[in-house]
Formats: structure tokens, sequence, C-alpha cells
């Protein structure tokens, strides 16, 4: 197990490195450098990234920030790739990370099937990006009657998206995709008994902007809704923005649970009061 220390130390090295890079989009090094962190994050380490000093939260929220913008580089590189089979679902498998996606997915619908007894008609999700593997993972294996409406403020996102399921004929009726910031998103809001807000949302947000739009679906979701969110919890808060559960203002906090193995998200699932 590695020391606090030799995290902390081994962490700021490949924020150096990735700082010294020209370009995060794919290739052998930025892979490789990104491997390397994740294997060290997911590694069991005691530590409380709260307690660091002031000087390695700023390059946390920094790494973060780069962690964020690889990701979305990473996903489109993908969808772009998937999308040129005939059926782009059957090469999922292509994308690094798929196996993560397939156990969060499973994880995720553990924990909201424990606290919402019934199954969701209609699901929002914030943030889908261009490869939306949560909402493709959950309504191919867990939600096969359930209807996704998907999220996102960049129109190039959507267009990837859409394009990965337009092939499949069940997953093109129940995957919906919208153009939108979520500020923008009033109304409907309210048709959803499940809203999922995604990570890379909150990434480079300062907390008064984070606080907004937590209290913009608790302005607008319907009474009784859950929201499901993903954090971070130990070393892997230097790949994902910690939520803190006292900002989710109007939403009663049901359960907080924290993977011990490499998946990287934890998951914070609460009901609007």
């Amino acid at each position: 197990m590695l020391s606090q220390e030799e995290l902390v130390s081994s962490v700021c090295e490949i924020y150096n490195n990735l700082s010294n890079l020209n370009s995060l989009n794919p290739s052998e090094e930025v892979n490789m450098i990104f491997t390397n962190l994740v294997k060290l994050c997911v590694s069991p380490c005691p530590i409380d990234v709260t307690k660091l000093p002031d000087q390695v939260q700023e390059m946390r929220f920094k790494l973060i920030k780069l962690c964020g913008v690889a990701e979305g580089l990473m996903e489109s590189h993908y969808s772009g790739i998937l999308g040129s089979f005939d059926s782009p679902l059957d090469h999922l498998y292509l994308f690094p990370y798929h196996t993560n996606y397939i156990k969060l997915g499973q994880l995720e619908f553990n924990i909201l099937s424990q606290h919402y007894t019934h199954v969701p008609k209609q699901i929002a999700f914030i943030g889908s990006g261009p490869l939306p593997l949560t909402s493709i993972v959950l309504a191919s294996n867990h939600l096969q009657n359930t209807t996704f409406h998907n999220y996102d403020i960049d129109a190039s996102a959507i267009s990837l998206a859409s394009h990965l399921v337009s092939a499949n004929a069940d997953l093109s009726r129940r995957l919906v995709f919208h153009t939108a910031d979520v500020m923008s998103v009033t109304d409907a809001l309210k048709e959803y008994e499940v809203v999922f807000l995604a990570a890379l949302v909150l990434v480079g947000m300062e907390k008064e902007s984070k606080i907004e739009v937590i209290a913009h679906l608790a302005k607008h979701m319907a009474p009784g809704a859950i929201l499901m969110m993903r954090s971070a919890h130990g070393a892997k808060a230097f790949l994902y923005p910690v939520i803190d559960v006292a900002d989710l203002v109007g939403f009663e906090v049901m359960s907080v649970y924290h993977p011990t193995d490499e998946v990287s998200n934890s998951v914070v699932i609460s009901r609007k009061r």
C-alpha cells in the first residue's frame, strides 16, 4: 500500500507531465500517462484530500480539469471510431473503460433499486457527452422499458451520441437526445423520476456554480424524484470532483457509496424533498 506522501508525489509528477503536453487528444503517450494515473488513484491509500495543503489542493483542481478535458476528447475520439461501424453498439468493447461502465452501471442500478421501488418510465441524464455509455448500459442491461433523455450543451456531442444508437431499433426509440444547457431546462425536469448529473458537468465549476445547478434541479424536479450524482473518495478524488452532501439543499441524501474496487466514482443518491 502506498503512503500518502508517495501517492501525492507520484500524482504531482504525473500532473507536471500532463501540463507539459501539447495536446490531450488520445495518443500512445497520453493514454499511458492516464492509465498510470488511474492505476495509482484506484490503489488503496488512506488519504483525505480535504486535509492536503493548499498547494496540493490547487494542483488537484487543475488535474481534475485536465482529466475532464482528456475524458471528453477520448469519448469523442472513440465515439467517432464506433460510429464508423454498421452496428456501433456491437463494438463498445473497443472503448478502454467499457468494463468500468458496465460495473458502474450495475452498481448504480443496485443502489437505485434499493431506494426506488418501482421501475422508472423516464430518466434524464444531464451531461451525457458524445459516448453516452451509462444510458446505453442501463437501457440495455437493467432498465429495458425505460426511456432515457440525454442532455448535453454541445451539439457535436449530441450528434455523435445519437448516431451510435441510430442503427439499434430498440435503443434508438428509448434514447432521446437534446442539445441544451441544464440551466435552461425547466418544465421538462418535472417529467423525470430519476435524474443523473454527470461528473464532467461539474468539472472546472466553481463551488457557487455547482450550488446554482443543484438549486436549479431542486426548483424544477418533481417532489420525490431521485437525483443520482457521481463523486469521488480517497485517492480517486484526484480524478473527479468530490460532492459535498451539505450542498444538496432541497434534497434528502439517502446513501453515499464508495466502491473499493477499480471503479473510479462514488455514487450519491438523494431524493427531492
